[in-house]
């Protein structure tokens, strides 16, 4: 049996970055308070916990002189102006391709147009780009594109881990609304590398393997296109999920994982199916 190994699968470099920069922190500082989880996977989070990482709620919750780290999905301003004015000393591991998207949606609303985000209801991520603006319009889907009325100018970005698919059809939607119409492609370049990845590995092997977290937004998204192009595809949080009979009679398996994912998950999803179907040949990294 062959195992396909998606080249990108896993942290992203935003993601990659914000962790080093915590545990850089607890280095320096001995402990580190996270306004929320750094990222949407558990295992990330409870190792970091156990090095001395404290998730609270809310900036009153984090003593005089420690540490506060803003997570990689972005921060609301006036989480921000607060924390300043308390003369926190703040850490930022906002991704960089996170902080563009703020920027790009202040420059939309500066040139006197209403401001559109497709993302998801409720993601952090999504919130963050909001509160940089007054009164955006969030758009999960096709359904609530057609339910707008029409407007003279409008300025759209995206989540950075949406698929191109539904912005595109959310996209082609509004251009029948907005006789104005500016579209700033906001889909980072990791997500939209993944996905192609995942689009091909999917179409190509017998089972397919997405390791990543429920709670992840991009981990779901790309099980949903393995699904749509393999019905044998599957998403698992570790290799205590996978079920040894989805590996019966196949010869190829596909693994990729979503951006919140460490490698040391990664790697034991591969040992352990190369023990389930006695592989002893290195898995191959698919480009």
């Amino acid at each position: 049996m062959k195992i396909l190994v998606a080249k990108d699968a896993g942290y992203c470099f935003g993601v990659r970055d914000a962790v080093s920069l915590a545990y850089d922190t607890m280095k320096d500082h001995g402990e580190v308070y996270m306004l929320g989880t750094i990222v949407h996977n558990e295992k990330v989070v409870d190792d970091l916990s156990k090095a001395g990482s404290r998730v609270v709620e809310k900036l009153d919750e984090v003593p005089s002189g420690k540490p506060i780290l803003f997570r990689a999905h972005g921060t609301i301003p006036k989480v921000w102006d607060k924390a300043k004015n308390k003369n926190l000393n703040i850490i930022d591991a906002t991704c960089p391709l996170v902080t563009e998207i703020h920027d790009e949606i202040k420059e939309l609303e500066a040139e006197g147009r209403r401001t559109i985000i497709i993302g998801d209801h409720g993601h952090d991520e999504v919130l963050g780009i909001a509160a940089q603006v007054k009164n955006p319009i969030i758009v999960a889907n096709v359904d609530e594109a057609k339910s707008l009325r029409k407007m003279k100018k409008a300025g759209v970005v995206s989540q950075s881990t949406q698929m191109i698919e539904n912005v595109q059809e959310i996209i082609n939607v509004l251009m029948q609304k907005v006789f104005d119409l500016r579209f700033v492609n906001t889909i980072c370049f990791p997500t939209r590398r993944n996905h192609e990845q995942i689009k091909e590995l999917a179409s190509q092997c017998d089972v397919m393997i997405v390791i990543g977290s429920f709670t992840s937004a991009n981990s779901k998204r790309l099980t949903q296109l393995a699904l749509e192009r393999n019905n044998q595809s599957y998403q698992v949080t570790n290799s205590d999920d996978l079920n040894r009979n989805w590996f019966n009679k196949c010869e190829t398996v596909g693994i990729s994982a979503g951006a919140s994912t460490p490698d040391d998950i990664i790697k034991g999803v591969v040992e352990k199916i190369k023990e389930i179907r006695h592989v002893t040949e290195e898995e191959t990294v698919y480009e």
